[in-house]
């Protein structure tokens, strides 16, 4: 929302490419509003200085992200070229790509970092070299705009500044309130301050719904995967116990003697048998 304003993103823009761009209108917005691959939509992407840049804004860290990008500019490049003939013998010009994304999740990142999409191939049972030469490649920039990081691009992007002030306090405030208390006081003490005033004045519902909106989606995420990390520690240990079992009944052993030799009690030893039979019969 807030870099859809054109002078806002030119001053993102400068900070970025180290350029002076003071005309707004220069930029030609082209973001993905439907696109043709599912639900896919990017967050902002644009064309300046004969370049189309795509930005990603990310709370939650995802290797995933040169992938995503990828079927976002072949959607970008299917518009810019949807006149033109690519069968032709004239060489059809585009614009070259840059892929950033905007993290600041949580999870300990460094201030910038490449996401490869040949770090997602499959490599075969014999893997990959360095040196080995891929047939597609798209490298994105990931930069770390959590509080702290990044301080030169802060510098030069005041906008981009206040929103990590804004983000920042809202985590933090969450952790001693109710979330929508905390973007509440969050929202009135950075209107009170001038960080991003003019921004909230005029969307402060919809910046406190999305606010909300986001934070309780990324404590849902972080939610599910401590749950499924735990789900998955406990099939660990089931599952090697199961193999204890199966070994100590090989050799003849009935279960008060597996349960006194693997010190746990026969009413455990009896769940796994019969959970793990269970399974083998839905299978």
């Amino acid at each position: 929302m807030i870099f859809e304003d054109k002078r806002n993103l030119l001053e993102l823009y400068n900070a970025i490419s180290g350029k002076h761009y003071k005309d707004p209108e220069l930029l030609e917005i082209n973001t993905l509003e439907n696109a043709i691959y599912m639900t896919v939509k990017n967050d902002v992407s644009f064309v300046i200085d004969a370049r189309l840049s795509l930005y990603e804004h990310q709370s939650t860290y995802s290797p995933n992200l040169p992938l995503r990008f990828l079927l976002y500019i072949a959607s970008e490049y299917s518009k810019l070229t949807k006149e033109d003939n690519l069968y032709g013998t004239k060489k059809v010009q585009i614009p070259p790509p840059q892929f950033i994304i905007f993290y600041n999740g949580e999870q300990e990142e460094p201030e910038r970092k490449i996401l490869r999409l040949s770090d997602l191939y499959c490599q075969g049972e014999t893997g990959g070299t360095e040196e080995e030469a891929f047939g597609l490649e798209l490298q994105a920039l990931m930069l770390n705009i959590n509080k702290g990081y990044n301080e030169k691009l802060m510098e030069a992007c005041s906008t981009l500044k206040d929103y990590t002030e804004y983000t920042d306090r809202i985590r933090r405030y969450s952790h001693e309130m109710p979330l929508e208390e905390a973007v509440e006081r969050a929202i009135t003490e950075c209107i009170q301050e001038g960080i991003l005033r003019e921004f909230l004045l005029k969307n402060r519902a919809e910046a406190k719904y999305m606010s909300i909106f986001e934070y309780d989606q990324e404590k849902h995420m972080r939610m599910e995967r401590e749950q499924h990390f735990e789900e998955g520690r406990i099939a660990g240990e089931e599952g090697l116990l199961f193999s204890l079992i199966q070994k100590k009944l090989a050799k003849g052993k009935r279960i008060p003697e597996i349960a006194e030799e693997l010190e746990t009690d026969e009413d455990t030893i009896r769940n796994v048998i019969e959970k793990k039979q269970k399974k083998n019969t839905e299978i």
